[in-house]
């Protein structure tokens, strides 16, 4: 006889069943997912830090995630255009270029500093023992940039220095695109250019300092070289740090998945996110397509002063 009782667990287990069923279709469309991730330092350097959280991923989603190392900004941005790439790793700027220019996607978290801030700040270095003290000292000299839709490495500065009364392309002598922000320090510490654009999150966490510690950065005579032998004579306003973003289209169930395993990433894998930051980092913050309005904004004067030049 079928009772109520077993008519109910058959139902429930029916149920909870088809739920799991329905939890997994995703996997048939994406039985593979692309994690891209911008260049801000070496290739190499950019697997070793990106390649344990694909790992993690991997696990945290049940289907195997691949690392893609893009070799400019553009990359991510068309990879996910074209819908090649799932999960991006953006600066601010490229972030809004490609929410600005149709790409259909949503930023998941971005990182929180040791400050506790979710943001960073974009500078212009000299090197300590050059002549230069003041942005004014810079006329007529090379500026290393570092990527079109780089923030700290292109559009912060052209936007806050124009503020300042600077047009970066009338004021400089030569500006040209290192490719990365490494590069960038690297064509100042070789006297390819006489300053750099670049990121800076706090007093002891810049890309000077992690350059530094991977033993990077040689004066003349051989010696490591050191936060102190570079000077910052601009300085921007707080920016808000890039996030990671998936395509809007994706599943709903998918893009949850998605979401809970970045959110969960600090404490269910830490070495996993330490690796990110070299161990700078306190956390990951939910963000949203508002956060970046100001980078949109930013972008769109940007353009608009480059259609009047």
């Amino acid at each position: 006889m079928i009772t109520r009782r077993i008519l109910a667990g058959a139902l429930a287990l029916g149920l909870f069943g088809g739920a799991a069923h329905a939890a997994d279709d995703w996997k048939k469309q994406y039985p593979e997912l692309t994690l891209a991730v911008i260049p801000a330092e070496n290739a190499s350097g950019t697997s070793d830090r990106y390649a344990p959280l694909t790992d993690y991923l991997t696990k945290s989603l049940g289907v195997p995630v691949k690392l893609r190392v893009a070799n400019d900004y553009a990359a991510v941005i068309e990879g996910q255009r074209a819908g090649n790439i799932q999960i991006g790793f953006y600066g601010p700027a490229s972030f809004a270029r490609a929410v600005m220019t149709g790409v259909k996607i949503e930023p998941i978290v971005n990182q929180k500093h040791e400050t506790g801030a979710s943001g960073y700040y974009s500078v212009i270095y000299v090197k300590a023992d050059s002549p230069y003290k003041t942005i004014e000292d810079l006329k007529g000299k090379n500026l290393a940039l570092v990527d079109p839709n780089s923030t700290s490495g292109n559009q912060a500065p052209r936007f806050f220095l124009k503020r300042a009364g600077y047009e970066v392309d009338k004021f400089f002598g030569k500006t040209f695109f290192a490719g990365s922000h490494e590069n960038a320090v690297l064509a100042l510490t070789q006297g390819t250019a006489d300053a750099a654009a670049n990121l800076y999150n706090s007093d002891d966490d810049t890309m000077v300092t992690r350059m530094t510690a991977k033993g990077m950065l040689k004066n003349a005579d051989g010696s490591p070289m050191k936060q102190a032998d570079f000077r910052v004579v601009f300085k921007s306003d707080f920016l808000p740090e890039g996030p990671f973003a998936m395509l809007e289209s994706l599943p709903d169930d998918l893009k949850a998945q998605i979401r809970a395993a970045f959110e969960a990433l600090p404490t269910k894998d830490k070495a996993t996110f330490d690796k990110l930051s070299d161990g700078k980092d306190k956390g990951l913050t939910p963000v949203t397509l508002k956060d970046y309005q100001p980078i949109i904004e930013m972008l769109k004067f940007n353009d608009e002063q480059r259609r009047k030049s």
